[in-house]
């Protein structure tokens, strides 16, 4: 592991250039070898999000496909740390691939049978063993809240009520009332074609919601998560965590600490994070069974766009920490998970352009931070999309854009204009400074930085400077992280910051340099640093 460690810095070094904005480390203020690699089986990662049917298209069909993403696996994680070749993400979340009359298939017909355009089990089976070659985890996006019209349980229990048959084991397996009891309130429901019985509907009237206070439920969606885990997943993304039970945070996360609590005790390492989409207050209800994404942090109105368009990085920092404290001391495993954007939302790009360095910048604030950070297929090349309309989330999931022929199609509904300014892959892979490559050097320079993802963060309070950072710790190392998100350089005497000892700088990233003389250093604008502390 130290000789993996050394070859990716000489990579780091190997690819620097003042364009890409990377400076070497000081090796005679650091020894190499001393380095602490990523512990196996961790779950502090780099995750990247593919929408399974806009990503790649392996058999000419236009739809993305798991063989697709088997194919493009040297782009994502070619398994040598050390080569600098590929982006380098260490986890997978795949969007849904269960059966499903939609294109985006949050509606499983069957959660036992994988969509045909997207392969087989033999497929998922082979992406998830090539994976774990490469240290590169895969979940699964799971949305056992609803299922599809179509999906065997809903046809039963359809079928249980027109027949009026209570004894039916599916009589009770969504939630509903009867025409002459009182309609719960706050909730949609839709009325069951020849019977008198509404079912619970709060997302559309195409995805009905499972009854959780039905053991028989509970059962069958545990032997689903079992199911995927026995056959080679490392865990799962839940979506819409927070409507298990609609309107009733205690209840829903009361499910969720069941759910998990029985699924760890056959697999203690599962990686899990919920989609709790509200503010921090409610999703800290939730932290006690799993992690959850902060939202707090993500999309044009978040912390990490805030700060990245040079706003104060102190307000950032500040809140991180506090999060960190807070989530850990309600679950002693607890992660922070932070993104820009995802699926659900418009495209990064659009808001904060690599032509201004606000994309950077971004990227620093949370890839250079603890937990597990979570990318979204695409933006590592500055990819575009936004929704015109509540019929246009495709706009958010358009197709990969791989420059090499690959014949990947945007998905159903997508009304985007293609005339984007950004390169292809192939293009941004040919380019040292393009942002695809700076994505790449980040993440690299992510992982020779164990402290940075392991260590225990403490903000930096800066004062009269929207520059800011913090101190992380780990075992025997200790680094400082800097950003300076404005048009301007900055000077700061460490001495006034910290009583730390700076060792040297171990790299520089982002469109300008940093100079270190005894305690005062330098930063350009927008860039950000790492140095040494003892």
């Amino acid at each position: 592991m130290k000789r993996i460690l050394a070859l990716l810095l000489a990579a780091l070094l190997a690819l620097t250039c003042c364009a890409a904005g990377v400076r070497p480390r000081d090796e005679a203020a650091v020894d190499i070898a001393a380095l602490t690699p990523q512990p196996a089986g961790d779950n502090c990662r780099v995750f990247y999000e593919i929408f399974v049917g806009s990503f790649s298209d392996s058999d000419g069909d236009g739809t993305g496909d798991l063989r697709g993403i088997i194919d493009r696996m040297d782009y994502l994680n070619d398994g040598d740390d050390g080569d600098g070749l590929s982006l380098g993400v260490e986890g997978l979340w795949l969007s849904p691939i269960f059966t499903s009359g939609s294109y985006h298939k949050y509606d499983a017909d069957d959660y036992y049978a994988i969509d045909p355009a997207f392969g087989t089990e033999d497929d998922l089976r082979e992406l998830a063993e090539l994976c774990h070659e490469r240290n590169v985890k895969v979940i699964l996006d799971l949305a056992i809240n609803h299922t599809g019209l179509q999906n065997p349980w809903f046809q039963a229990f359809a079928q249980a009520r027109r027949d009026g048959d209570a004894d039916d084991p599916y009589y009770d397996f969504y939630a509903c009332y009867t025409e002459g009891e009182p309609v719960p309130a706050g909730r949609t429901f839709a009325k069951l074609s020849g019977t008198d019985v509404y079912y619970e509907c709060n997302f559309s009237e195409a995805m009905p919601e499972l009854d959780y206070d039905n053991d028989d439920v509970r059962q069958a969606v545990l032997d689903v998560a079992r199911h995927y885990l026995d056959l080679g997943v490392d865990g799962f993304r839940f979506d819409a965590a927070k409507y298990i039970y609609f309107g009733d945070d205690a209840k829903s996360a009361a499910f969720w600490q069941w759910y998990m609590d029985r699924l760890r005790e056959a697999y203690p390492d599962m990686y899990a994070v919920a989609e709790v989409w509200d503010s921090d207050t409610v999703t800290d209800r939730y932290y006690p069974a799993l992690n959850c994404f902060d939202f707090t942090v993500a999309q044009a109105s978040g912390l990490i766009a805030q700060a990245a368009q040079g706003g104060n990085v102190n307000k950032y920092t500040a809140y991180v920490q506090d999060y960190l404290d807070r989530v850990k001391a309600l679950n002693g495993d607890a992660l922070f998970v932070p993104f820009v954007a995802n699926h659900d939302m418009d495209r990064a790009a659009g808001y904060l352009t690599s032509a201004t360095g606000r994309m950077q910048m971004a990227a620093n604030l949370y890839l250079l931070s603890p937990g597990s950070p979570f990318l979204y297929y695409g933006e590592e090349l500055g990819a575009r999309g936004s929704r015109g309309g509540s019929t246009t989330d495709a706009n958010r999931r358009l197709k990969m854009e791989w420059g090499d022929g690959d014949t990947v199609e945007d998905p159903e509904g997508a009304s985007y204009d293609h005339d984007r300014a950004n390169a292809t892959a192939a293009e941004q892979m040919a380019d040292e400074g393009s942002l695809y490559s700076y994505y790449k050097r980040l993440i690299m320079l992510r992982k020779a930085e164990p402290a940075i993802v392991h260590g225990d963060y403490t903000a930096l309070a800066l004062e009269g400077t929207n520059a800011g950072g913090f101190i992380s710790r780990y075992g025997d190392d200790t680094v400082m992280v800097l950003h300076n998100t404005t048009q301007d350089a900055v000077t700061l005497n460490l001495a006034d910051v910290t009583g730390l000892e700076i060792t040297g700088i171990h790299a520089a990233i982002g469109l300008g340099n940093a100079a270190l003389e005894g305690t005062v250093l330098t930063l350009d604008a927008q860039t950000s640093v790492v140095l040494g502390c003892a």
